[in-house]
């Protein structure tokens, strides 16, 4: 057969896009994975494409893409033998998968429906019970919560009284005799000078800052505490000066003598309001009362007894 006796044939019988992109890649000595790694055309769609099998593709649209690409890395004419390929896939027939029921094969191996029923229930069953177990611990507290520690009760000792408590208790200086006296506090401040008549009584000002006395005979001197006699001060053989008289000092002088007995006193007791003043000093007082006496007459009178 001749050369024009072939082109006669190839112009009246076109050989498929497919034979010629083989043909090219055998001339050239490529393998058909070659072609896949250039072109990254899976390797089963280049095999489709060689066969002629464009039902395998996913569409014409991919074919026309792959072939274009197929040609490229031959070295063909890429526009013809997509033209040639675009009408090569319209007329191949297309593959529609056919699905089929999907059969059992053995029956008896399936749970009955009654069966299936029962085990529904008995699942309903347990996530009620599931959920009312819940629901009570919840609303109980729960059975596993720790129990609530012992309450422990603690005695707290009594509360001892304070200065100011103790200040308001109230200290009397009542007079069996006629005595010399004079009461003056923390900064030397005279708040009695004077002789006392037998029955009168001098009260000491519970805000007093720490009232002293001196005093001549304190063998004729009654202390009282809250209207309680307490033990005399001195036994008289001599004065005393500067010998606390407020309610705390008394009390602890006191110890654990116990609680003062009462006193009985003067049906109408003279009261000594303020501070008085007497020439009778006694000597052992003689350079204080004298200093005090100055500062202080004129303070004040104390009531005559009756």
């Amino acid at each position: 057969m001749t050369e024009a006796e072939r082109g006669d044939n190839a112009t009246l019988f076109p050989q498929p896009v497919g034979d010629r992109l083989r043909a090219a890649r055998e001339q050239q000595g490529m393998s058909l994975a070659e072609i896949g790694a250039r072109t990254r055309v899976p390797l089963r769609h280049l095999e489709a494409i060689e066969a002629s099998n464009y039902g395998a593709l996913p569409s014409p649209t991919y074919a026309v893409g792959f072939v274009r690409a197929y040609a490229r890395a031959v070295g063909e004419d890429e526009v013809a033998l997509a033209r040639d390929v675009r009408v090569e896939a319209l007329k191949a027939p297309r593959t529609t998968p056919q699905y089929q029921p999907y059969e059992i094969a053995d029956p008896a191996r399936v749970p009955s429906r009654g069966l299936v029923v029962v085990a529904a229930g008995l699942a309903l069953a347990v996530a009620v019970l599931a959920v009312l177990w819940f629901a009570s611990g919840l609303f109980r507290g729960g059975d596993d919560a720790p129990e609530a520690a012992p309450s422990v009760a603690v005695a707290v000792p009594a509360a001892q009284p304070t200065q100011a408590a103790r200040r308001a208790d109230q200290v009397s200086l009542v007079a069996t005799d006629e005595v010399w006296l004079r009461v003056y506090d923390a900064a030397d401040k005279t708040l009695y000078l004077g002789t006392m008549k037998p029955g009168e009584r001098y009260d000491v000002p519970a805000d007093a800052n720490d009232p002293k006395i001196n005093v001549g005979r304190p063998d004729k001197l009654q202390v009282t505490l809250n209207g309680s006699a307490l033990p005399p001060l001195g036994s008289g053989a001599r004065p005393i000066k500067d010998v606390p008289v407020g309610a705390a000092a008394l009390t602890a002088r006191m110890g654990g003598e116990g609680a003062p007995a009462p006193v009985a006193s003067p049906a109408s007791p003279p009261a000594v309001v303020g501070a008085r003043t007497s020439t009778a000093v006694p000597p052992a007082f003689a350079t204080s009362a004298a200093g005090a006496a100055g500062a202080e007459t004129g303070a004040g009178t104390s009531a005559p007894a009756n």
